[in-house]
């Protein structure tokens, strides 16, 4: 069979897909493009906001619509949350978040047959973390590496726990042994994924916690530069920075998880911190990293949210310095707390806050990229595009220069001008 995938959200979802279409090949299918004649249109759910459901309705009927007599296999997070909804789309096949190696045999079987197959489980029965090839079947330079699916915070803006379920990590043996053979495959840098990392080992029980299993990856990888995924603040210590100080293949590129610089409003979103801890964090990384990336995500008008409470999110952000920060205005998750809460914004104030916020994001972009402007750094290049290769430094920075044939190499590249958020330089 021909098969063509269409994935939305987050990296996990698109590790999961690139696990789904090494086992579809291994199988016996190709793949297709999904703008094309298939006999499998794969859509990888998202549903972590009404946005997402939305967009997940759009691809499942354009893949109707495509090919009426193809299979229409849905597997993610919207009919792991919605699955009375999948009764009113076309589709073949409605599985989940779990069971991704079950899916492709449930793909050939709805193939084979005329009724709707469906099956889903109980998210918060699992107890095993589902081992899945990592890598790709292109020639990447970065491949993403799960170490960890489910999530215990229960945000009261985010529905990702019902979708997803309690923690489950993968053994260290396991990532060792993955990361080992992104190494041999060429691969030069390997970026740790989860729905909630800072989490990893809590089920195991074996002691380790997520420094641990940064440790063994880059020890097991030392070809590859290592780079994690969000991180909560509480992840930063004092021991954690030394200790991953130390590694020479990690990146020093931190996505540190805030959503508001507002106490008020944190505890609304129940979040497990305050700004106080946030701010520690940051001044620990800065302490011992040299120039670290510091990124973060930001979600403007939240129920109830003042003018004052947004006016001391934008004095905090101020404060943190941040290399990049996406901005999202509150988008109402129906089946969350959030959601039910009285002072819902309207989208007029919304989209005003989150033009505000963009302008201070790329005012803490543009000050960071200046610092080095007139310095060399290492630049893994990933991509050729209108006479230009792409690629970026251990810390994110995006670098472009003129060249040949520097796909997946790491060469000193001179930075001579930033702009729009991008690096231009000169190889050395």
């Amino acid at each position: 069979m021909k098969v063509a995938f269409y994935t939305l959200g987050c990296k996990v979802n698109q590790y999961e897909t690139q696990a789904l279409e090494q086992e579809f090949v291994r199988r016996g299918h190709t793949l297709t493009d999904f703008d094309g004649p298939a006999d499998v249109y794969v859509i990888n759910t998202c549903s972590v906001t009404a946005v997402s459901d939305k967009k997940s309705r759009q691809v499942i009927r354009r893949a109707r619509k495509e090919n009426p007599n193809a299979v229409v296999a849905v597997c993610g997070c919207y009919p792991q949350t919605h699955p009375k909804e999948m009764d009113e789309l076309p589709v073949d096949l409605v599985c989940g978040t779990g069971d991704r190696l079950a899916f492709v045999e449930l793909t050939e079987q709805a193939a084979a047959c005329t009724q709707t197959i469906t099956a889903l489980d109980d998210a918060f029965a699992r107890t095993e973390f589902e081992v899945l090839p990592a890598g790709g079947l292109e020639g990447r330079t970065r491949a993403m590496l799960k170490v960890e699916d489910g999530c215990v915070n229960f945000c009261s803006y985010c529905i990702i726990p019902y979708a997803r379920g309690r923690i489950r990590s993968l053994p260290t043996d396991m990532a060792r042994q993955q990361a080992a053979q992104l190494q041999a495959k060429g691969y030069r840098e390997i970026v740790l994924t989860g729905i909630e990392i800072s989490s990893w080992g809590r089920d195991l029980r074996t002691g380790e916690e997520l420094a641990d299993l940064v440790e063994a990856v880059c020890a097991a990888a030392p070809e590859c530069r290592v780079r994690l995924g969000s991180l909560e603040p509480r992840t930063i210590t004092e021991e954690f920075c030394a200790r991953l100080a130390r590694l020479d293949n990690l990146c020093p590129h931190f996505h540190l998880s805030m959503q508001s610089g507002c106490d008020s409003v944190l505890v609304r979103m129940n979040r497990k911190y305050d700004t106080a801890r946030y701010l520690q964090s940051v001044e620990l990384l800065r302490q011992y990293f040299t120039d670290p990336a510091i990124t973060t995500d930001l979600i403007v008008g939240f129920p109830g949210e003042t003018e004052e409470e947004f006016a001391q999110t934008l004095g905090f952000v101020r404060g943190c310095a941040f290399s990049a920060m996406h901005v999202f205005p509150y988008s109402k998750r129906p089946g969350t707390p959030a959601a039910q809460m009285p002072n819902q914004l309207p989208n007029t104030v919304k989209a005003q806050r989150a033009e505000r916020a963009a302008q201070v994001a790329a005012e803490m972009e543009q000050a960071y990229l200046d610092r080095f402007v007139g310095r060399v750094v290492p630049v893994l290049f990933e991509e050729e595009r209108e006479g230009l290769w792409w690629g970026h430094t251990p810390n994110y920075i995006p670098v472009s220069v003129t060249g040949a044939d520097l796909h997946n190499r790491v060469v000193d590249v001179r930075i001579f001008e930033v702009e729009h958020g991008t690096a231009r330089g000169e190889l050395v």
